[in-house]
C-alpha cells in the first residue's frame, strides 16, 4: 500500500536487512540514553547499533562524540531525536492511561517501547514492519535479558502490502480503541499514499482512539540541500536524507483528520524544547523548520 514509502526501515542502504536510518535513530537513542539530562533512556538502542557492522564505528555515548553537542548530526540531530521519543512516549502512554489499549507501531523499526515503558494492564503493542526487520530486532533482543511489558505482537507485513489484514489476522480490534504512531515515516510516504494511510487509520479507529505522527510542511526540501543538520548526516555516514524524502508536497493531513472529526493539534519540536529545556532550537537554514508533531484523538460521543 504504501509505495517506495518504506526506505527508511527496507532494504535500501541496509546491513543485515535493517535500514541505515532505523539505525541512526537507534545511536541516537543511545547517546541520549548516557546523558547526564536524558530525556528517554532506551538500553535496547545501542544494542541494535552495535550488532550491525555497517555502524561499528558510529558513536552510541555522548563522550564518543567529536565535538559533542556542536556536531550537527550527533549533537543536534541526535538530541532531536531523543526528545522526539520522549514526546511520542508521553503521548502514547497518556493514550493507554485513557483507555485505548491497543498500540499500532506504523513502521515499527527498531523501537523498543514494549519492553522500556510501563503499560498499563491489558495492553497490547502491534508491531507493523518489514519481516527482515523484525527479524534483525528479534536477533538481537533475543540475547539479552528483554522482556517486553505489555502483549507484543510482531506483524511482519509490508506496508505496500495487505496490511490491513495482517493486522486484524493478528488480533487488532477495530472496534477497540486505540493509539497510533507514525514516528519517522510519513517523509518517506507520497502525497497519495499519506492521505490512503491516514484514511485507512481514521476507518480501522473507533472513538476514544488517538494518533501521532511526524509530518513536513516544506514545499521544496531542497532548500536544506546545504544545511548543517543534512550535509553532517551524509559525510559523517553516509546518508542523504534528501534523496530517501519524498519532495512533492505534503497533504494537509491534519486538516483532513478534522474534517473527519478528530481533534488535532499541531506542535513544533522547539515548542517541546522549551518545555522540557532540552532539545535543538531555531538556527539559520535550520532543516528541522519545517518539522511539526500532529497529535490527533477521535473524541468520544
Amino acid at each position: 500500500m504504501v509505495g517506495t514509502a518504506h526506505r527508511n526501515n527496507g532494504v535500501e542502504g541496509v546491513a543485515g536487512g535493517v535500514g541505515l536510518t532505523a539505525l541512526l535513530v537507534a545511536a541516537a537513542r543511545a547517546i541520549e540514553t548516557h546523558r547526564h539530562d536524558a530525556l528517554a533512556r532506551d538500553v535496547y538502542a545501542e544494542h541494535f547499533v552495535r550488532a550491525a557492522p555497517a555502524c561499528a564505528g558510529w558513536p552510541v555515548r555522548p563522550q564518543q562524540v567529536l565535538d559533542g553537542d556542536a556536531n550537527p548530526l550527533w549533537g543536534r540531530f541526535a538530541r532531536y531525536f531523543g526528545l522526539r521519543t520522549r514526546v511520542l512516549d508521553d503521548f502514547l502512554l497518556r493514550s493507554v492511561h485513557a483507555g485505548a489499549r491497543q498500540v499500532v507501531l506504523l513502521g515499527a523499526g527498531l523501537d523498543a517501547r514494549a519492553f522500556r515503558l510501563d503499560w498499563p494492564a491489558g495492553s497490547v503493542l502491534f508491531e507493523i514492519d518489514q519481516e527482515s526487520v523484525l527479524a534483525f530486532k528479534h536477533r538481537v533482543l533475543d540475547g539479552l535479558p528483554a522482556t517486553p511489558k505489555a502483549a507484543r505482537v510482531p506483524v511482519p507485513t509490508d506496508l505496500r502490502a495487505d496490511w490491513v489484514a495482517a493486522l486484524t489476522d493478528a488480533g487488532f480490534d477495530p472496534a477497540a480503541p486505540s493509539v497510533w504512531l507514525a514516528e519517522g515515516l510519513l517523509f518517506y510516504l507520497p502525497n497519495a499514499v499519506e492521505t490512503q494511510l491516514i484514511d485507512t487509520v481514521d476507518r480501522l479507529s473507533t472513538q476514544g482512539s488517538a494518533l501521532a505522527y511526524e509530518a513536513k510542511l516544506e514545499k521544496d526540501l531542497q532548500v536544506y540541500r546545504d544545511s548543517p543538520l543534512y550535509t553532517s548526516t551524509k559525510q559523517q555516514i553516509g546518508i542523504d536524507l534528501l534523496d530517501l524524502f519524498v519532495g512533492e508536497p505534503r497533504p494537509d493531513s491534519a486538516g483532513r483528520l478534522t474534517d473527519k472529526g478528530w481533534s488535532t493539534t499541531v506542535r513544533t519540536p522547539f515548542d517541546f524544547t522549551r518545555r522540557h529545556g532540552r532539545g535543538p532550537l531555531p538556527e539559520p537554514n535550520d532543516a528541522l523548520a519545517g518539522n511539526r508533531w500532529v497529535f490527533a484523538d477521535k473524541p468520544r460521543a
